[in-house]
This record gives C-alpha cells, structure tokens and sequence, in this order.
C-alpha cells in the first residue's frame, strides 16, 4: 500500500489596488480547514493547511499504482476548483487578480513545499538495515524521477535535477525533513505492519515520473525485505551527497561511500536495479511492476547514452529541461532571466489552461500513466477494492 502527502504553493497576481498576502490567499482557498485538523474527503483523502499559504493533499492509501496516481492527479483536480472558486470570491469582492496554485518544491515565496511518500512494511527485521540499505537509492533516485528545476548559485544558474527538502534520517516522527522516519500508523494489523514515511521527494506533475518514484522505491523495499544485500553502497554522508547529485543531470559526479571508494548516481541506480530486477523475478512480478523496471531502466540507458530525447515523455526533469531550452533558445535568454523562472514555476501550475506541463500534455508530448476518467472517479470515489483511511 501506497500514499502521497503533497503540499502546494499559492499566490495571487494582482492588477488593482487592492491586495492580499498569499498567507491571506490561501486561508481564503481553504477557509474551511485553516482552523482545524483538516478535512476528510469522499474520496478517503484529507485536505490540510500545514503552513499558512501552503495546503497539503494527503491521498488515500492506495493498494495499486494506477490507483495512488489518479488519486494523487485528483488532488490536483481539486486544488485547482478551489482556486478557481476563491478567485471568483475574490472579483466580487471587487479584488482583480489571478490565484494561482503550484505543485511544486519550490513556491512563489522561495520556501520549499514537499512530497512525502508512505509505504506499508514490516515490522519484523531492524530499521536501521533497512534505512542504510534504502537512503544510498533515495539520494540517487533524482536522476530518474526528480521534478527539475533552475536554481540560481554563485557561479550562475544552472538546471537541477531536483530542488527537495534536507535533513537526516531518523526514527522520529516529527524532527524537520527527516530523509525517511517511521510513523507508526500503519492503518493494517499493528502487530505485523508500520508505515515507512519518505521525505526527501518533491511533488511530480508527469504520471509517469509519478509511478516510476513509488514503483521504484516500492520494489526497493520488497527486495531489502527479501533479505537481499548491497554491500559496499552506504554513503559516508547522505545529506551532503544530495545537492551534487541533484547539480548533475549525466549522473556522473562522484559520491564518497562509507567504505572510502566513491561511485556516481548512475553507477548507484544501476546496482539498485539490478538488484530489484533479479529480486522481482524470482519472487514473481505483475505488469505494474514490469511497466517501473522497464522505464527505469531505460531512463538509466536514455542518460548514460546520453539520449534524454528518448525519455522526454515520461520524466519531469527532463521535459522542463527541454521546455525551458526550446524557449530560451527562441527568445535568446539566459537561464538566469526571469522569464525562464516564470517558465520554470509555470510547469507546476495546477490550471490545466495555462500551466506549463498541462500545454504539453494538450499537444501530446507526454505519456500518461492513467485516464481522465480514472482522475475524475478518483476525486469522490475510494480507491478499490474498499475503502482505505487516509495516507497523511
């Protein structure tokens, strides 16, 4: 079983003389649960204000693939109606302005909203395997499923592969951007299960990024929880190896690992696969679990080639990549421009009108993972079979 925990960014742009802050935009947006717990939905999901101007869809806990990422695109869905309605408050309130909601690691503001992941496992065997032998994968795993980004240094911009949230791993449940920590809420039998809560993830708008992340992570744990081993891939220091990872979209720039060697995310992510591939195989896969290993490993091939164009389509950091590239290219920009970081912000706009993923999505440029339809069941409808509580 599977959930998502996904916040989001407002803001309003405003044409008139009177204004609002977005901590004010977004209390408005979600009035009915700035002062409380949140929300329960039909659908199993609960909407939250964690942050002033940042709301939190937590998706039900999902049983399949399919199910959590049309439940995830349904949160989107109606993040995106309560926009709309606040907007229309808004007018007649005589304010003139354009809300405008954000799924992404990084808002208007330049604070960091997240993603974090839930994942049911079991209680036997000790956490602290399972963490040394999970974080080297989530430290290295922006290269297949990271969102991208441009982010400024003091050398210039550059384009990342993933700008998410830092911190340690840790048992605690509440310490600030914990990589991975156990919360234990299992919503299964207490005796056998706990929930595994990742942190270290930022939202994804392509569907198929989306099942890749949870697909991936998910046949990781299976394969640990098999008992199989990855000797010699602790990191010597798994915060510190976040940034260059995310700084290098070949893969290629060096890690230190415990044991003194160093390894590149690529070689990393290639002995993660392998190991899941002859795990998943011998223990028996689904197509689900066929359609993750596949793309995984064709987006290992597509950057070692390099060859990004063949997995345009399917990855957020490399279809922005090359959203933000055509566009500079044809007005002659800089990266550093702020036209290429109003692009860069745009992709994650929840609007289907006028966000930058969704324009491609129109002109067919990305590949689906599920169908309108699904996303709009999902948004009042439990994911089968039966009725799951929610995952955050």
């Amino acid at each position: 079983m599977f959930g998502l925990d996904s916040e989001y960014g407002i803001t309003c742009e405003f044409r008139g003389p009177r204004r609002l802050s977005p901590d004010e935009v977004a209390r408005d947006v979600f009035r009915r649960v700035a002062s409380g717990a949140g929300v329960p939905l039909t659908n199993e999901a609960r909407l939250h204000l964690t942050v002033p101007s940042h709301p939190q869809y937590a998706t039900p806990a999902c049983g399949s693939l399919p199910d959590l990422i049309a439940h995830d695109k349904a949160g989107e869905r109606i993040l995106e109606e309560l926009g709309a309605a606040a907007q229309g408050r808004l007018r007649e309130a005589g304010i003139d302005g354009d809300v405008r909601v954000f799924k992404t690691s990084t808002d208007p503001a330049g604070t960091s909203p997240g993603c974090r992941e839930n994942y049911l496992v079991s209680r036997n065997g000790e956490f602290g395997r399972l963490a040394a032998m999970l974080i080297p994968f989530l430290v290295t795993r922006q290269l297949i499923c990271g969102a991208g980004t441009v982010l400024p240094t003091p050398q210039g911009a550059v384009y990342c592969l993933s700008r998410g949230p830092t911190g340690v791993p840790s048992p605690a449940r509440f310490r600030p951007w914990p990589l991975i920590n156990t919360r234990d809420e299992p919503h299964a039998a207490a005796g056998g299960f706990r929930r595994l809560h990742v942190a270290v993830g930022e939202p994804n708008m392509s569907e198929t990024t989306g099942l890749l992340k949870v697909g991936a992570t998910a046949l990781v744990l299976r394969m640990i929880e098999a008992g199989a081993v990855l000797p010699g891939l602790i990191l010597d220091h798994p915060i510190e190896a976040l940034r260059p990872v995310s700084l290098d979209m070949t893969g290629r720039t060096p890690v230190r690992l415990a044991d003194g060697r160093e390894l590149s995310a690529l070689e990393i992510q290639c002995e993660y696969l392998a190991k899941t591939k002859d795990s998943t195989e011998r223990d028996g896969s689904d197509a689900a679990s066929e359609r993750v290993l596949g793309l995984w490993e064709r987006v290992l091939d597509s950057v070692e080639t390099p060859n990004l164009d063949a997995i345009a389509r399917e990855i957020d950091w490399v279809a922005k990549y090359q959203l933000i590239e055509r566009y500079r290219a044809e007005h002659g920009l800089p990266l550093s421009s702020p036209q290429v970081a109003q692009l860069d912000l745009a992709y994650h706009d929840v609007n289907r009108g006028r966000g930058g993923y969704y324009l491609l999505q129109r002109h067919g440029a990305v590949d689906r993972a599920v169908r309108d339809i699904d996303i709009f069941e999902a948004k009042t409808t439990p994911p089968a079979p039966g009725r799951y509580r929610q995952a955050g």
